[in-house]
């Protein structure tokens, strides 16, 4: 099954259901994820709400790169699952 998905906007308006506790949880399972495909960011942390959005701080990027990340990184372990499984 491969469905074609758009990115999420940092302007959608979804984004600002997203508190700072959950984009922090988000935050430590891109960590998670990320690093078995060798993608490490140590110093990802939120920044401040703006507008009701969280933004996160890892080069400037806004919520909406965290999920759309997440979701290729979730996106990629259904395609290649890790061995054992």
């Amino acid at each position: 099954m491969n469905r074609r998905r758009h990115p999420m906007q940092p302007t959608d308006p979804r984004i600002r259901a997203y508190s700072d506790a959950h984009i922090r949880t988000l935050l430590a399972e891109l960590q998670e994820r990320g690093r078995r495909f060798g993608l490490v960011f140590p110093s990802a942390t939120t920044d401040k709400t703006l507008d009701g959005r969280v933004l996160v701080c890892f080069n400037t990027a806004p919520a909406s790169t965290l999920l759309n990340l997440l979701t290729l990184l979730l996106d990629a372990d259904r395609e290649h699952p890790p061995c054992g499984s």
